[in-house]
């Protein structure tokens, strides 16, 4: 039986995910790994990855690789995501990682990143979505895909993500003022409106959104209704403009007590709930659904040539 192996280092964690495709099953765990990571502290001003992160980075590679010692490299796929990609000495890193390791970690850019989300959200709605937008806020970038087949007819990755817009207008303890914060949805609002082509859903589309921004969002939602769970399926644009005046009357520390919202998550998830209410905005969506599968699984899919529309199974890695 066909299996696949990707290594997912981001900024949070690096995290090593085996499948295996077995029909009407869709992706079957084999195993699975995760080291924690907190590489947005060793980041200078530039966003260079400074030396602990380097170490760090290596350190949680080859914990993940040993931890399956019947995984063989060439099985594996290792990919960094903006964290890493993003980095003006990201060769340097990418090269140490690899002198130290054995594993040569790829960079895939943000519109391949964008691709795989929609090639994973496709197959995991099934063959019955039809037209489809999908929507990835990670840590430097957003991501937006949308198509009405296997493969999406647009893709688009914009430099506003959790992690960027908290560094450069969020930071610092201190709560943010209502000024502070109009001037965050301004830039938002500004940028994305001068985006190309940005698409706009219509009625009958299908909006996912692939994130664990959005999945926690959803959460914390669901939670403030009376309705906690570990799996939020969706979120209103109402519910998001509720989360983000929570969001924005606590600090950091207070944020991470709230059902949903993890602590290593906390510091963006203010920035993380503004950007995805301008996305939402100006892509017209008033309500997504909450998509467990993004590029990880797109990756996963194509490498065990699993691709195209097939009815929905179960979502075994949700």
């Amino acid at each position: 039986m066909p299996q696949a192996a990707v290594l997912d280092v981001g900024c949070h964690s690096a995290l090593l995910t085996v499948v295996r495709w077995r029909p009407g099953a869709v992706l079957e765990p084999v195993f699975s790994h995760k080291v924690r990571l907190r590489l947005h502290e060793a980041l200078d001003r530039r966003g260079c990855l400074g030396r602990a992160g380097v170490e760090s980075v290596q350190r949680a590679v080859v914990e993940a690789v040993t931890a399956n010692p019947r995984l063989r490299p060439p099985d594996l796929f290792a990919f960094a995501t903006s964290v890493i990609r993003d980095a003006p000495n990201r060769d340097e890193v990418i090269a140490r990682v690899a002198r130290q390791t054995g594993t040569w970690l790829r960079v895939l850019p943000g519109e391949e990143e964008a691709r795989l989300a929609y090639v994973a959200a496709r197959r995991w709605a099934g063959g019955m979505a039809g037209p489809m937008l999908v929507l990835d806020i990670g840590g430097g970038t957003v991501e937006l895909a949308s198509g009405t087949g296997d493969r999406p007819d647009f893709v688009c990755s914009l430099p506003l993500g959790a992690r960027t817009i908290t560094r450069d207008w969020l930071t610092g303890a201190a709560l943010p003022s209502t000024r502070r914060l109009a001037e965050v949805k301004h830039y938002l609002r500004q940028s994305l409106s001068e985006a190309p082509d940005l698409p706009r859903a219509v009625a009958g589309d299908r909006v996912l959104a692939c994130s664990k921004t959005f999945e926690q969002l959803a959460r914390l939602a669901n939670a403030r209704r009376g309705r906690p769970s570990r799996r939020a399926r969706h979120l209103t644009a109402q519910q998001l403009r509720s989360a983000i005046s929570l969001l924005a009357s606590m600090g950091f520390d207070r944020r991470a007590m709230l059902p949903g919202i993890s602590r290593h998550r906390a510091g963006q998830s203010l920035a993380g709930a503004l950007v995805a209410e301008s996305l939402m905005e100006a892509c017209g969506v008033g309500y997504v659904e909450i998509c467990p599968w993004s590029t990880r699984e797109g990756l996963l899919l194509e490498r065990l040539g699993v691709t195209g529309d097939s009815p929905r199974g179960h979502d075994p890695l949700s």
